[in-house]
């Protein structure tokens, strides 16, 4: 199974008790196709970038599950048509970003310039 985050941003012009049940909506939906979730968290209402169907500010949160491959392409089905629901988006974790080491590839470089010592044939 594969680690993703599902980031939701909802209406916040809506209830308390709304906004709950599309969280638990989008969570069922995850369960439902075979997901576990171990961590969701709610960031709150916070400013959006722009202006989203006449709105604002949005109610943010992440959720964090480990689902097969299939999972987040039922889910996104399902999230494009949920009311309350602004963005979304799934983020697969699984792979975790190399970040090179400025020494090591200044040794490598260092290394490809040498020229390679040339070896008497045997005879």
């Amino acid at each position: 199974m594969k680690k993703y985050e599902l980031a939701l941003v909802l209406n916040a012009k809506v209830e308390d008790e709304v906004r709950e049940a599309t969280l638990e909506k989008a969570k069922g939906y995850i369960t439902r196709y075979g997901g576990v979730i171990s961590d969701v968290e709610e960031w709150g209402k916070k400013r959006l970038a722009y202006e989203i169907q006449k709105m604002h500010e949005g109610y943010y949160y992440f959720v964090h599950f480990e689902a097969e491959p299939t999972c987040p392409v039922e889910l996104e089905s399902h999230m494009h048509i949920m009311d309350n629901v602004l963005r979304y988006l799934i983020v697969n974790q699984t792979d975790e970003a190399v970040i090179e080491q400025p020494e090591a590839k200044e040794a490598e470089e260092a290394a490809a310039e040498e020229p390679a010592e040339e070896k008497a044939p045997l005879d």
